[in-house]
Parts: C-alpha cells; sequence; structure tokens
C-alpha cells in the first residue's frame, strides 16, 4: 500500500472538515491502530461530519444511532421476533453490526444502553439472548460526547472510557475555516459526492503496516517511565493501566506510520499522548485542569 495512501485520505477529509487537519489525522491514527475514538465538543462543531466522512473514504458500512436518554440495550444489539412461517424466533439485528458506528452523543444515554457497547468495543462480538455473534471486520466505534455540564448527559463509567483508545476535542473553527464553511458547498453533498479512496482489505493492509513500525528499547523504556511516573503523581487519583501502556504504543506506531517513518520517535509518543492519555487519568483535586496535568506531567519524564 502506498504511504500516499493515507495523507490523501486526510487530505480529503479536510476539505470537509474545514482548519482540523491535527484532529483528522488523530482518528484516522485511531482506527489504523485498531481503536475507538471518542470526540468531545459542543454541538455543531463537525463530529458527525467527521465520522461520516472517514466512512466514506475508507469504504466502509456506516450504521449512526442516536442515543437517548429511553434508548434500551436491545435498540443497540437486536432482537429476536417470533416468525410464524419458520415457527421459531429470528434474530433481527441491530445498528451495531456494521463496521463503522457512530454512536452520536453517547452520553445522553443511561448507564444500562452503555453497557451495551463494552463487549462490542473490546470483544468485537456481542451476546444475546445467550447466543454469542460476531461483528464484520473491521470494526470501529467512533461516539460523540457533549460536554458533562449540558442538560440531559450521564457521564460515562471509566470501564467504559478506557474502552476508547483516543478522545480528541475539535474546538471552533478559526475564522479562515469557517468563511469558507459560510461560502462552500453543504458538507451533505460533498459527503454524497466523496468517493471511497480504498477498501476493507487496503484497510487491514494499512492496519498491518502500522502495526509493523519498530518501537525500541529505548521507547519501550519511555512508555514504561510514562506509565509508572503516573501511578507515583499525587495529582492523579489512579495511574494507566497496561491497557493504556498498550494503548500508547499502538497509537504512536500509527502515528509515526502517518509520519512515513519505520520507527517512533519520543515525539511520536508526545503527539498522541494526550489523546490516549487524558481520559484515562483522573485529576486527585476537582480544582485541578486535566490538560495542564497532562503537560506537567509528560515533563517530568526524561526523554530517551
Amino acid at each position: 500500500m502506498p504511504r500516499t495512501v493515507p495523507g490523501e485520505i486526510v487530505t480529503q477529509a479536510s476539505r470537509v472538515v474545514l482548519g482540523k487537519e491535527r484532529q483528522l489525522k488523530l482518528a484516522l491514527a485511531c482506527l489504523l491502530a485498531g481503536g475507538h475514538l471518542l470526540i468531545e465538543d459542543v454541538p455543531g462543531v463537525g463530529k458527525t461530519t467527521l465520522a461520516q466522512a472517514l466512512a466514506k473514504l475508507l469504504g466502509m458500512q456506516f450504521h449512526r444511532i442516536q442515543f437517548t436518554s429511553d434508548m434500551l440495550p436491545a435498540d443497540i444489539i437486536g432482537v429476536s421476533v417470533f416468525d410464524r412461517d419458520l415457527g421459531a424466533f429470528r434474530f433481527h439485528p441491530g445498528p451495531i453490526f456494521t463496521q463503522l458506528l457512530l454512536a452520536d452523543e453517547i452520553n445522553r444515554a443511561t448507564p444500562k444502553s452503555q453497557s451495551a457497547l463494552l463487549e462490542a468495543m473490546e470483544e468485537r462480538q456481542v451476546t444475546a439472548e445467550g447466543e454469542t455473534r460476531p461483528l464484520p471486520s473491521p470494526f470501529f466505534v467512533i461516539a460523540t460526547q457533549n460536554p458533562s455540564h449540558q442538560i440531559g448527559t450521564f457521564p460515562l463509567p471509566e470501564s467504559q472510557l478506557d474502552r476508547f483508545l483516543m478522545r480528541i476535542e475539535l474546538g471552533y473553527p478559526d475564522r479562515a475555516a469557517e468563511r469558507a464553511l459560510l461560502r462552500g458547498t453543504d458538507r451533505r453533498e460533498l459527503l454524497a459526492a466523496m468517493p471511497p479512496l480504498i477498501d476493507a482489505a487496503a484497510l487491514a493492509d494499512l492496519q498491518r503496516e502500522a502495526a509493523a513500525v519498530h518501537v525500541s528499547d529505548a521507547l519501550l523504556d519511555y512508555i514504561q517511565a510514562l506509565v509508572e511516573q503516573s501511578r507515583r503523581a499525587p495529582e492523579f487519583a489512579m495511574g494507566l493501566s497496561p491497557r493504556a501502556a498498550l494503548a500508547i504504543q499502538a497509537a504512536a506506531r500509527s502515528w509515526a506510520f502517518l509520519e512515513g517513518r519505520e520507527m517512533v520517535l519520543p515525539e511520536d509518543v508526545q503527539t498522541i499522548l494526550p489523546a490516549v492519555a487524558g481520559h484515562r487519568l483522573q485529576a486527585a483535586s476537582e480544582e485541578l485542569s486535566g490538560e495542564r496535568l497532562v503537560a506537567d506531567w509528560m515533563t517530568k519524564v526524561a526523554l530517551p
């Protein structure tokens, strides 16, 4: 697979999601690492558009679920309905049976409905009515989340946050990007005209190439030192888990791959670290800022 393909994906997506090339690149790195992505921001900044653009460009089957407070797990997984012709119950798959699932406003659903995604995100399968059913491959979840202070939200528990390899924020566009948005074509028309650049098989090839990027022993020492520092730091209520360490390594490999390198550098780890660790680290005091804590934490660990 030519190294120009991932760059072209980011370039094409940037024509729809204006002024957010870095966030698009992080999102693509997350998908190449085989993880799931959480996008947290206020409504109307392009979270759904980003997910739709990636699905189109990657040639993936796409379903969207609008999470609401009255949603049930069966609305996500599916339900069995009695078939009179067969004389038996027949399972009707829910929208989770897709390749790229957009869980829109995931924190507007109750914890019971949110938990329906846990097995799917970790095991790539769902269990319904005593039977386990595999999900399509590849399977990615992009969830959007409104800020927790907004009305009608239910905070995601730590166990579910840990299932997301990255969390990013889009933020408001700068003045030039917003002017281009106001003068440009409707985003829905651009999405409809967007052709896929790769298919599922090519995406699997990209994932294998990203996973093969070399990580030296010195880089592993650096990752371990960062994780150990998070566990010792009194600023954090709890440190990073072994799953988080694996996530840092996988995300750094994907970022290095997107940068066209065959080995991971310390800068790659530092670039992806806020997105990978920020939602996993809890401040010991509510007065402390999460972003500031992550920035200070990185400076306490020496570069290899």
